[in-house]
């Protein structure tokens, strides 16, 4: 059986006063069989990781350089997270990808420096509207990973996470329906299973797309879907304790 993990990527939002809080609460009364993460902005990884010592809330992060040292004015190195202690980096997310302009090889060369640090890295995939409208949903997510597989080779996918994330679902309000959800997750994992089936069957695929305490049960019911990646409702404690619960 694979252990749910939801993850809360905090974005750019928070500050001292506002994470600690909000983890104050969210560790108060916190029981679920799922691994928890929360994910803030670089500059809070010290605090959020030391309040979070003794908890079963892990602390990652939301991006990482895929140079290990030198002059990168502004980034943060695999060896610098490996230092601080951080298990998780989130990597490939949608908005690194249109915003900063992140390729495929790009998300790959920071998959393969995470892994050599011995960093679990959650590699974000998912379509637009436009590419789903016109029927390319899987063949942009199998591009997607595809280019990461072969850039890694077997003896890096021992250990990893993938987050389905449609990108036309986080912050429309819209979601996909329990069955589109399932769709895709068994179509990346039939992709795996072409590479490795025991790497297929063991690797957990998150659920990215405006996941909220309402729809939770439901989506990580479904049997490929393995819990979530979760972005606006991670900032609000009680809507996140709920994923966590209903997770496990």
């Amino acid at each position: 059986m694979r252990q749910p993990l939801v993850a809360g990527n905090w974005k750019m939002n928070g500050s001292s006063d506002s994470n600690r809080k909000l983890l104050e609460e969210l560790v108060s009364g916190l029981e679920t069989k799922a691994e928890v993460l929360v994910c803030p902005p670089a500059v809070y990884a010290q605090q959020v990781r030391d309040q979070l010592a003794g908890s079963i809330v892990k602390t990652g992060l939301q991006n990482v350089s895929e140079q290990s040292s030198g002059a990168f004015t502004g980034e943060t190195s695999p060896l610098m997270v490996k230092d601080l202690g951080i298990e998780y980096v989130i990597i490939g997310h949608s908005e690194r990808r249109t915003l900063f302009g992140e390729t495929d090889e790009i998300v790959a060369a920071k998959f393969n420096a995470l892994v050599d640090q011995g960093i679990v890295p959650i590699l974000c995939v998912g379509e637009t509207l436009e590419e789903r409208e016109a029927g390319d949903t899987m063949s942009v997510v199998a591009s997607q990973i595809e280019v990461v597989l072969r850039a890694a080779g077997p003896e890096r996918l021992a250990n990893f996470v993938i987050a389905y994330e449609p990108v036309w679902a986080i912050g429309t309000g819209l979601t996909a329906t329990p069955e589109q959800a399932q769709e895709v997750h068994a179509e990346i994992r039939k992709l795996l299973a072409e590479h490795d089936a025991d790497m297929a069957a063991k690797t957990r695929i998150l659920y990215g797309g405006s996941m909220k305490a309402a729809n939770a049960a439901e989506l990580i019911a479904l049997p490929d879907v393995d819990g979530g990646l979760v972005g606006g409702a991670s900032l609000v404690a009680e809507e996140f304790k709920a994923i966590c619960h209903a997770a496990g």
